[in-house]
């Protein structure tokens, strides 16, 4: 598409017309408003999202990891789940990975121009290793930025399936990937701002997607997050509460279980449940694939 003024994403916002002439408070009423679209719209994509959770999961159980390639704001929130994910859910750093055009400085400095090159794009997948049993998840508001689309389409010859999270219907259908993800948030209150109502929608799909696919793999117990890495003193408090709420231990015995445990929840909960030592309850987490609540059930 080369007349870019079609895009949903660099549309005028007839609701933002006369916007520098507004008091502070309009302003904030008219971002908040346009913001609290953004939900719905990622709502109406849950089926697409709910398959590349399946996708990913999939993938996992096989070894695989998964990419997120994007430029700019899509590139940085790629970079951001990825970073999030192995404290949270105790994942190797490897497992899911974040690519931005311009490589590390573009994180916290603009690199508008490494974009423009597909070739770029595909270079970097390559010199990552992808392989056939990943997952490339491009991240692009526009649908259009060639180094995103250079990367989707190297994956699909390496053989990965592949996921595109896009806000511009006016070419999503036009994407070749596995699964297209598009939520349709409207025009920007400022022309073309896709950090805005684009960064907040493709967000909250990143949250979704790999919040999903750790629940699916077994990261989670309940809704308690098991796998967590208790790197400071807030995980270790949390991990110590999580702990009690699975054994009913007082603090002062779950913190000595979990130090047996070396830290680790789950090992620490099977430990009590199963009334056993820190190597037979990893073996047994094993035997179940990590899935907590087989594993403390003996099933």
């Amino acid at each position: 598409m080369k007349d870019r003024s079609k895009l949903t994403t660099e549309k005028r916002n007839p609701r933002s017309r006369g916007l520098d002439r507004r008091s502070a408070l309009e302003i904030v009423d008219l971002i908040g408003a346009e913001d609290a679209r953004v939900a719905q719209a990622v709502a109406r994509q849950r089926r697409r999202i709910a398959q590349a959770v399946e996708i990913v999961a999939e993938a996992f159980r096989a070894g695989g990891r998964l990419f997120y390639v994007g430029a700019g704001t899509s590139g940085r929130l790629g970079v951001l789940d990825a970073s999030e994910c192995p404290p949270t859910f105790g994942c190797p750093r490897t497992q899911v990975q974040g690519i931005i055009a311009g490589g590390r400085r573009a994180l916290v400095r603009s690199a508008e121009g490494a974009e423009d090159s597909a070739d770029d794009g595909a270079a970097a997948l390559d010199a990552r290793g992808v392989r056939p049993r990943d997952v490339v998840c491009g991240i692009a508001a526009c649908g259009l930025t060639p180094y995103v689309r250079g990367a989707v389409e190297r994956a699909r010859r390496i053989g990965c399936r592949t996921l595109f999270v896009t806000c511009a219907p006016q070419v999503a259908r036009s994407i070749a990937a596995d699964v297209v993800i598009n939520p349709v948030v409207g025009p920007e209150i400022v022309t073309g701002s896709t950090r805005m109502k684009a960064g907040t929608a493709t967000k909250l799909v990143l949250n979704t997607l790999t919040t999903g696919v750790m629940i699916r793999i077994g990261k989670v117990h309940d809704n308690l997050m098991v796998d967590l890495r208790a790197t400071n003193a807030k995980l270790r408090d949390r991990a110590e509460r999580i702990v009690r709420e699975l054994t009913g231990l007082p603090r002062p015995a779950a913190r000595r279980l979990l130090a047996e445990a070396g830290g680790a929840v789950k090992v620490a909960a099977v430990m009590h449940a199963r009334g056993c030592c820190a190597v037979e309850a990893r073996r047994r987490l094993r035997r179940c694939k990590d899935f907590l609540r087989t594993a403390m059930s003996g099933e």
